[in-house]
């Protein structure tokens, strides 16, 4: 069996995976709270655990890996969103989990075992606070649970941090009804126009932490193999996780082995839509770039590592999946993943040296081999295919569009709006993407791009 190792956050080490039950491996990665579209960030877990997913099952086998994945449905920002829109807070989540699933299922993600609702499992969540208030590790003041965090003497082992540092350098809750600033809220009340649920300490609804601990509890027992998410979940999202589900359950271990994917930033910038730089995965998609491109782009970087969005990625990983599909057109793929990319992976999911690997397949020659890899990592499916039959961009097309571009530029320096609309226009009805960004004018070829119709434009 292929040694797997993994890089334990709570450890600070690169460890041995060995799961408790061979045939029960178990996973859960913090998912999302559905109020908007998902940006090309939030996408990045998806596509590290979902690697991670396959390779688990790859050596453990298909029906042996439980993963689950949660939508946090009752939060402050979907309420201020149905405030705002007056729509009710179910079509929302309904509405975004469904544009969550077409954005994921459009980069290769593989639906996870479970992927359990917040509002689902509150009686479970009141169940752990009703333990947690028993053990005096959590308190009632002023209609708000809060768990005491000085009762937890591991308190910031996950995230490396004292609790006087916290207190010192973090931007916490300053309130009346807290003991202590760090202590974070279990439960919390509701006014009749929020959400809201019957529970021993009144009206209300249960705090963000809380929800993570009750679903996973329920589904993957109290003690299971790998917990998932971005660095940013580390602190405080995750250590509050550890505390309370610790303290619940003594005996437990909670989650075995903790993971945690760098940021992701654009063109060497934070994301941000102040900046015109902030993409979510639908408007990557609009804009022509395949969700199995984006996917290529987001292993291509160790998955604890930061890494940057660059449009010279997205045209490089575009050029290598043409040339690797029309490699492996029509080829059926061999029996197994060659072992060099099986191995990279097993290195805590060392994506870049398994992309290695297989341009050293494609070099060869070794179709199958590529395919079979290729799977391994969401790769060259036919579920993503299609998308290379539209037009590459080659010199001539490229010229074309950036003389049209520049002739629109001085179009608008002229006052001559007649034709930047014409050229605008123009540019649109031949299937040129073209997004205006404080950069500059940036364009992507769409599906029904048609190269005759920008020769007239000239």
């Amino acid at each position: 069996m292929t040694e797997i190792k993994l890089y334990n956050t709570k450890t600070r080490a690169k460890e041995v995976f060995t799961p408790i039950d061979d045939a029960n491996v178990r996973m859960y990665v913090c998912g999302p709270t559905v109020y908007d579209r998902a940006h090309i960030g939030n996408a990045r877990p998806v596509v590290v655990f979902d690697t991670l997913f396959r390779l688990l099952r790859h050596v453990y086998g298909h029906y042996a890996v439980k993963y689950v994945r949660n939508f946090t449905d009752v939060d402050d920002k979907i309420n201020a969103k149905a405030a705002a829109t007056g729509r009710p807070i179910r079509d929302i989540t309904d509405e975004t989990i469904e544009w969550y699933h077409d954005d994921m299922d459009a980069l290769g993600a593989l639906r996870p075992t479970h992927e359990p609702r917040a509002t689902e499992y509150i009686a479970q969540m009141i169940a752990m606070i009703e333990v947690l208030v028993e053990k005096g590790n959590a308190y009632v003041s002023e209609g708000h649970v809060l768990f005491d965090v000085n009762s937890y003497d591991a308190y910031g082992a996950l995230s490396g941090r004292s609790l006087e540092d916290m207190r010192a350098g973090e931007r916490v809750e300053i309130a009346d009804y807290k003991r202590d600033p760090m202590d974070f809220v279990l439960w919390k009340p509701s006014t009749d126009d929020l959400p809201g649920w019957d529970s021993p300490w009144g009206y209300g609804r249960p705090g963000w932490h809380i929800e993570c601990s009750a679903m996973s509890l329920d589904l993957l027992g109290d003690t299971f193999d790998i917990h998932g998410g971005g660095i940013d979940l580390q602190f405080p999202h995750h250590e509050n996780e550890v505390a309370q589900s610790c303290c619940a359950y003594p005996d437990s271990g909670f989650a075995k082995v903790w993971m945690h994917n760098g940021f992701l930033q654009v063109e060497g910038e934070k994301m941000s839509k102040s900046l015109g730089n902030f993409f979510t995965v639908k408007d990557l998609l609009e804009q022509g770039i395949p969700g199995e491109v984006m996917r290529f782009v987001l292993l291509s970087a160790h998955y604890r590592q930061p890494i940057d969005w660059t449009a010279k990625k997205a045209a490089e990983a575009e050029a290598t999946l043409r040339k690797w599909r029309a490699l492996t057109d029509g080829i059926e793929p061999s029996a197994n993943a060659a072992s060099t990319v099986v191995e990279a992976l097993a290195d805590d999911l060392n994506t870049p040296k398994a992309i290695a690997a297989m341009h050293e397949l494609a070099g060869k020659g070794d179709a199958a081999g590529l395919k079979a890899s290729a799977a391994l990592m969401g790769l060259l499916s036919d579920e993503l295919g299609g998308w290379n039959d539209a037009v590459a961009v080659d010199d001539k097309v490229s010229g074309m569009i950036e003389t049209l571009l520049d002739a629109r530029i001085s179009a608008r320096q002229n006052k001559d709006f007649a034709r930047s609309d014409a050229l605008r226009d123009g540019l649109a009805a031949a299937g040129v993407v073209v997004k205006d960004t404080p950069k500059g004018a940036e364009w992507e070829l769409g599906a029904d791009f048609d190269a005759a119709k920008l020769e007239g434009l000239l």
